[in-house]
C-alpha cells in the first residue's frame, strides 16, 4: 500500500519551501493544499491543535508539525534516497546544531529589515549581515554545508534565500556585496531541481512582503 502524504502549507511560507525541498530531494509525491493563514481550516486546527500553524505533513492520517522536525521525519523515514543528515553522529549533531540555530536566529532577523525603517533598520540591517557572515564563515570553501553533499543544513537555509531580493529591496543594501560566498552557494543550490522547483519565485516573495508592510502600516 502506497503512502499518503499530504502537506499543508502556504506558497510564500519559507519554512513550507524547506518542506517541500525535503520532499523533492526523496522524490516523493504528495498532496499539496494551500492553507489560508488568516482563516484557518479545520483541518489544520485539527492536524495541529498546538501551535495552529503550516506546515503540516500528514503521512498515513498522522500528523507532523514544526518544519525542522518535519525534514528530520522525511529523512528518517525515506533514508534509502538522497540522505540529508549525516551518517556519523558528531556531524549530525553538528547539522541540528546549525539548523536550530539558524531557526532561532534569521526568520526574526529578516523580518525587523521589511518592517523597520530609519535608524533602526539600520542597525536591524548589520544585524542581519553579521549573522550571515557567521553562516559564511561556517560553509568555508565547502559547496554545500555538510562537505560535498547537499544536505540538513542546506536545506534549513536555502528557502530563506527566496526572501534575499525583498529584505535588500526594503532595506536597500546589497547581501552579495557583503557575502559573496554565500550567494555563490545559493546559486549552487539552485542548480537542484529540488530547489528551483520548490522556492516561490523571489518576485512573488517580494510582493507578499509588500503586502505584509501594508498590513503592519510600514508603508
Amino acid at each position: 500500500m502506497a503512502d499518503e502524504i499530504i502537506l499543508l502549507d502556504f506558497l510564500p511560507s519559507i519554512f513550507g519551501m524547506r518542506v517541500r525541498v525535503a520532499l523533492a530531494e526523496k522524490g516523493l509525491m504528495y498532496e499539496y493544499r494551500e492553507q489560508d493563514l488568516w482563516n484557518k481550516s479545520p483541518l489544520l486546527l485539527e492536524m495541529n491543535p498546538v501551535h495552529k500553524k503550516i506546515p503540516v505533513l500528514i503521512h498515513n492520517g498522522k500528523p507532523i508539525c514544526e518544519s525542522t522536525i518535519i525534514v528530520q521525519y522525511i529523512d528518517e523515514v525515506w533514508k534509502d534516497k538522497s540522505p540529508l543528515l549525516p551518517a556519523d553522529p558528531y556531524e549530525r549533531a553538528q547539522a541540528r546544531f546549525w539548523a536550530d540555530y539558524i531557526d532561532k536566529k534569521l526568520y526574526d532577523l529578516g523580518k525587523k529589515i521589511t518592517l523597520t525603517k530609519g535608524e533602526e533598520q539600520d542597525t536591524r540591517k548589520r544585524e542581519f549581515l553579521d549573522f550571515l557572515k557567521l553562516l559564511e564563515g561556517e560553509l568555508g570553501d565547502k559547496p554545500f554545508f555538510g562537505g560535498e553533499n547537499f544536505g540538513f543544513v542546506d536545506v534549513s537555509l536555502v528557502a530563506f534565500s527566496s526572501r534575499f531580493y525583498a529584505y535588500e529591496s526594503f532595506g536597500n543594501f546589497s547581501i552579495e556585496a557583503e557575502c559573496p560566498k554565500l550567494i555563490a552557494w545559493t546559486k549552487r543550490c539552485m542548480e537542484r531541481e529540488s530547489v528551483s522547483s520548490s522556492l516561490l519565485d523571489p518576485q512573488k516573495v517580494h510582493d507578499f512582503v509588500a503586502g505584509m508592510r501594508r498590513r503592519y502600516g510600514v508603508e
